[in-house]
């Protein structure tokens, strides 16, 4: 187990905030993990467990200790003529676990490429792009329980996933569970996802495989999302709002080409990064944090941005969107 003292999170954070931490924790086992667990200076401290820290804001620098996984590994558990069961370690990162699925033909994952993270924080946030969610995939989610020290298995329908949301986030439990692996149903015969955003535009002229899928994926977050190694940013800032449906119909008889998605009968999911580009939030700046000129889901730390900048302007991207929509948007990023 690694264990540091007054630790810089600088690799630990995609904003690229410099902020240091009281102790760093790191474990690469699940004994490793079971010892942390009885450890009574652990519990008399504060503390949270991060992935690589893309959907992280820190407001500064944190009086506590911060916990990673270095959990590996990718194993074939089980498999049939038709699909692929892998049980794969919470510190892999995300990424290459899809490019490793789509070079071996298993389908499913293909559409989340290049979302940065790791496994964990994938089956934790419940992460999606261009029509896909992670969630589909889920099968078992291994975890400790904070309070009992007890390893438990999460059956799919025990995470209780939802747009962007999962049991392990709901409130009463957020932070007393600590993911240390995840079993994927993946298809040796994919069925491609190609009416969301302009994929099948991207593919155009070309065969459609789960290699040249991943790559208009890759191609079309490139052209809108900065690279956090490159320009510091936790991608979508903000969740897409739910909205009723009489909500929706009143918007729409003031801006009739409000781009909308039908959730059912009586819910409506609006893009907030329409919403956002609406109240002329494009460029604007607070400190050293700006609103991407070409995506205004995402801010950037554009300047020596402290946390507290980035915050700030979060707050007043939301309160613009609040005074001419009524429409409140909720942070996809955590606050620490």
């Amino acid at each position: 187990m690694r264990i540091e003292q007054n630790y810089s999170l600088l690799k630990h954070n995609t904003f690229g905030l410099d902020v240091k931490t009281r102790y760093f924790v790191e474990y690469e086992s699940e004994e490793d993990l079971k010892k942390l667990l009885r450890d009574e200076f652990f519990f008399c401290q504060r503390f949270w467990h991060i992935g690589q820290g893309s959907n992280l804001l820190f407001l500064g620098d944190y009086d506590g200790i911060i916990v990673h996984s270095a959990l590996q590994g990718i194993e074939i558990i089980n498999e049939d003529e038709h699909s692929v069961w892998l049980k794969v370690g919470a510190g892999n990162d995300w990424d290459a676990l899809v490019a490793y699925c789509v070079e071996n033909g298993w389908g499913g994952l293909e559409n989340l490429s290049l979302i940065p993270g790791e496994v964990g924080a994938s089956a934790v946030q419940n992460i999606g792009a261009y029509g896909a969610e992670v969630s589909e995939r889920i099968e078992e989610v291994h975890a400790y329980s904070l309070k009992t020290g007890d390893k438990l298995i999460f059956s799919n329908a025990e995470c209780k996933y939802s747009y962007r949301n999962s049991f392990f986030k709901n409130p009463e439990n957020k932070g007393l569970y600590y993911v240390v692996h995840v079993v994927f149903k993946l298809s040796k015969q994919p069925e491609f996802r190609l009416d969301y955003g302009n994929i099948s535009e991207r593919l155009t002229g070309m065969s459609i495989s789960l290699k040249t899928v991943r790559e208009a994926v890759i191609a079309i977050r490139e052209s809108k999302l900065p690279n956090p190694k490159i320009v510091g940013n936790a991608g979508s800032f903000f969740m897409n709002p739910y909205i009723s449906m009489k909500h929706f119909q009143q918007l729409k008889k003031q801006y009739p080409t409000i781009p909308h998605y039908p959730v059912n009968e009586d819910t409506v999911k609006i893009p907030a990064a329409w919403l956002i580009e609406q109240c002329g939030m494009k460029g604007k700046t607070v400190g050293g944090a700006a609103v991407h000129e070409k995506q205004a889901l995402v801010i950037i730390n554009q300047n020596k941005a402290t946390g507290l900048d980035i915050a700030s302007l979060a707050e007043e991207v939301s309160q613009a969107v609040k005074e001419k929509f009524d429409v409140e948007l909720q942070p996809e990023v955590n606050y620490i």
